[in-house]
């Protein structure tokens, strides 16, 4: 039994690592800002995370990142604090647009805009489009899930996680970051 959990466990964690060294894939999103991002190829020269998400439940859990994770990255407090870290690293949420979804991509589009907090709207990217590609090279292991990346400057994957957000699951990004910038 030991023996069964134990290669069940190698062969999760190795999948989910599997992509780690390979380039981000091509995408392009549209921020709720109206801007049109090209991922990798605009993030060119900064670290940068990607959350992705292509259900109604993984989109719930990528919200649950959204705070936590612009205050740890993106957050410029006014009176700088000895303890504050600064990041120069993009920051991206993708829920993403397939199949029968696709013909909803404008009208959700609209409704974040009018209900997402207004200072995250830059960091919302919509992506329309096919999911196959995606989701072979990426490796999802299921649709219920948000999926994050961590790309270094030139658009390859340093580390992957993926679920709702947790305390130790952001630790796992800030401890990549960080050594990545030794």
């Amino acid at each position: 039994m030991r023996v069964l959990i134990l290669a069940i466990l190698i062969s999760c964690s190795s999948t989910i690592l599997a992509q780690v060294g390979a380039q981000f894939p091509p995408m392009e999103g549209e921020s709720l800002t109206n801007e049109m991002i090209n991922i990798p190829e605009d993030l060119v020269g900064k670290y940068s995370i990607i959350g992705l998400a292509y259900s109604k439940k993984s989109e719930e859990h990528l919200k649950s990142w959204f705070r936590p994770a612009y205050y740890q990255f993106l957050y410029k407090p006014e009176k700088p604090s000895l303890f504050q870290s600064t990041y120069d690293i993009h920051l991206y949420f993708v829920p993403m647009f397939t199949g029968a979804k696709r013909p909803a991509y404008q009208s959700v589009m609209n409704k974040v805009k009018e209900t997402i907090d207004p200072k995250l709207l830059p960091y919302v990217l919509f992506y329309k489009g096919e999911l196959k590609r995606y989701k072979k090279e990426l490796q999802f292991q299921g649709k219920d899930l948000p999926y994050f990346f961590v790309l270094d400057p030139q658009g390859k994957i340093i580390y992957t996680t993926y679920g709702k957000y947790t305390e130790s699951k952001m630790q796992d990004i800030v401890d990549k970051v960080r050594d990545a910038w030794k």
